[in-house]
């Protein structure tokens, strides 16, 4: 497999897709590590059109996506949606990264995996790659006791597709269904990510969406909350998330709504309330319009469990 660039243009970047050879599995892994770049090693803006991950193992060196420039820490994992923006990497940045990436296209996951990329919403692996507006990857951390087994997992499934030893598609496969169920877990609170990693007034304001998305919330009650005023709320959060505080709203409680329709048996109208919908109707068209289904046929489509 390899990666073919399409030329910048006037309003895009530079864009890399995979490319592969007749009855190739679409799956590739990279050791990124300080060893692999030379001196003059360099990297333009770019983004790519399929998904992928990058996971570092040490602390070192810099990676820089959409506008934010993040010295790499032990544990970091980035999300790279199709689409990010992945900014200009100079040799420097390099110089100390130790990591993998793993890169692949979705119908690795089977045929009945949809084609479009909005469309993956309704898959539970692929939700963490579908973001609005190419603002950059998400940084997720995982937890130091879990870190050696995402690198012995990313390891052995490099060694398979190198080696491609009988069964090796059927383990590179398992391997890549377990790391997207991690990163799908990591993922789940994308607004506890950003709360964590951004400024302070963002940290504020998704401060105020984690304790009161249950309640009656409005951009309103946010902008009273961290003391600004609407409209300078509105333009700050979507210049910098690239969504509006509603936006936000909406998701934190989309995220509790599908733990509670996957972990739970409470009935619709329940968890709409749960989640700050006095209305069912109106959570069953809200849920229904972020996620290309209803929350019953979500529901139907995992395995639910006893309240």
């Amino acid at each position: 497999m390899r990666t073919v660039r399409t030329a910048p243009g006037r309003d895009r970047p530079a864009t890399y897709s995979l490319q592969l050879a007749p009855g190739e599995l679409p799956v590739m892994t990279w050791q990124l590590e300080k060893h692999g770049w030379n001196a003059t090693s360099s990297f333009e803006e770019h983004a790519h059109d399929f998904p992928g991950v990058a996971y570092f193992h040490a602390s070192g060196g810099r990676l820089r996506t959409g506008r934010r420039v993040w010295p790499i820490e032990a544990g970091d994992l980035f999300v790279v949606a199709p689409g990010d923006m992945m900014g200009h990497i100079a040799p420097d940045d390099l110089a100390e990264v130790q990591g993998w990436g793993v890169f692949f296209t979705a119908d690795a996951l089977g045929p009945d995996v949809p084609g479009a990329q909005l469309a993956w919403r309704t898959h539970p692996l692929l939700f963490p790659f579908v973001r609005g507006g190419a603002i950059g990857a998400l940084r997720l951390r995982v937890p130091e006791p879990d870190r050696p087994e995402w690198i012995a997992r990313m390891r052995a499934m490099h060694n398979e597709l190198a080696q491609r030893r009988d069964g090796y598609r059927e383990a590179v496969l398992a391997h890549l269904v377990l790391l997207l169920v991690d990163v799908s877990r990591l993922a789940a609170d994308v607004v506890g990510d950003l709360r964590e990693n951004s400024e302070p007034l963002l940290a504020d304001v998704f401060e105020v969406i984690e304790k009161r998305y249950p309640e009656p919330l409005s951009l309103r009650d946010v902008a009273a909350a961290v003391n600004i005023s609407p409209g300078h709320l509105t333009s700050t959060v979507r210049r910098r998330t690239g969504r509006t505080v509603q936006e936000w709203i909406t998701e934190r409680r989309m995220v509790q709504a599908r733990r509670l329709l996957a972990a739970t048996g409470l009935p619709i109208g329940d968890i709409a309330r749960e989640v700050g919908f006095a209305d069912p109707g109106y959570f069953t068209r809200t849920f229904t319009k972020a996620h290309g289904t209803t929350p019953t046929q979500w529901r139907q489509a995992g395995t639910v469990k006893g309240p």
